[in-house]
Order: structure tokens, then C-alpha cells, then sequence
């Protein structure tokens, strides 16, 4: 019979000692010099993207489970401010930026856009549809159906890419 990952009276997982976790750094080219991450933060990150719980995460590397867990909390914590600090510098270098105010209709969004965009000879590549929904999406903790509740910047890059960042108000 198999041993299941989940059932607390096994906690650690059997496929746990074949892992390598230097390899699995090695191979998504994992830099501690380079990158935002502690080398621990990297070793939870790659062992729970390989499917290892953390209580079995815990055993491996000769710690708590709850320690495992703040690991793992900060580790994505510095992904998202890593990918804000990404976006905000695309923006300051973006031919093209718009503000969405508070309260503007999000069938408004497209049009502010492409108006922008057409100033700075920049083309969009999205429709208005598809525009409509990756706002939403990118922006979905500020929208409420087609009211959009926080300013909004919106970044076009010269090659049309477009990037949403909420303001922080």
C-alpha cells in the first residue's frame, strides 16, 4: 500500500530523501548573489514547487514546520515586492502612462489607453475586451464589477506590452 503525503502519522514524505535540493537549485539557476531570496527561502521555494509538504520540508532541512512556514511566507513576500520593484521601473521608462482615477467606469479603461498610446505612437495589443479584462484581473482586489474603487497606472512599453500597478492610496 502507498504511503500518502498528507496523513500526519507520516510526515515525511518518502520521495522527500531523493530530492536534491541543490540540483533543483542548480537547474532553475538560483544565484544567492544575484537574487532577492535567501539560499533557505530558494530551498522551501523549490521543495514546495516540487510537491514536498511543509512538515516533510521541515524534516529535511532539520527544522520546524512553523519555521518552514515563515520561510516560505517571506520568501513569496520578496517575490511580490521583487516583481513591484520590476514594475515600477518598466513604468518609469514606459513611453506611455495612465492614470485611472477612483470611480472610473472600466468599459472608460480602454479608450484612456489607446488615446494615450495613439499621442505617443504606441500600439496596444490588446482589444478593447481583452484590455478590459487583464485590468480586471491585474487589478482584481480593486475592482468591484465595472467600478474601479483605487487609482490604477497603467504602463505601455514601446513594444505594447501593458503593465497595472495599484497606487497606494
Amino acid at each position: 500500500m502507498s504511503e500518502k503525503r498528507d496523513d500526519p502519522s507520516n510526515p515525511t514524505d518518502p520521495s522527500a530523501s531523493t530530492v536534491d535540493v541543490d540540483e533543483l537549485l542548480d537547474r532553475a539557476g538560483f544565484d544567492a548573489e544575484q537574487n532577492v531570496l535567501t539560499r533557505r527561502q530558494a530551498e522551501v521555494l523549490a521543495l514546495r514547487e516540487h510537491g514536498l509538504k511543509q512538515l516533510t520540508i521541515a524534516d529535511l532541512l532539520g527544522t520546524s514546520r512553523a519555521n518552514v512556514s515563515n520561510i516560505e511566507g517571506s520568501a513569496r513576500e520578496n517575490i511580490a515586492k521583487a516583481r513591484e520593484t520590476v514594475g515600477f521601473a518598466e513604468a518609469l521608462t514606459a513611453p506611455v502612462r495612465v492614470e485611472i482615477p477612483a470611480g472610473t467606469d472600466l468599459y472608460e479603461v480602454p479608450n484612456m489607453i489607446y488615446d494615450a498610446a495613439d499621442e505617443m505612437d504606441v500600439k496596444v495589443n490588446y482589444t478593447a475586451p481583452d484590455l478590459m479584462k487583464f485590468v480586471s484581473d491585474q487589478a482584481a482586489t480593486v475592482v468591484r464589477g465595472r467600478n474601479i474603487k483605487q487609482t490604477l497606472f497603467v504602463s505601455i512599453t514601446s513594444d505594447g506590452s501593458v503593465r497595472v500597478r495599484l497606487s497606494e492610496t
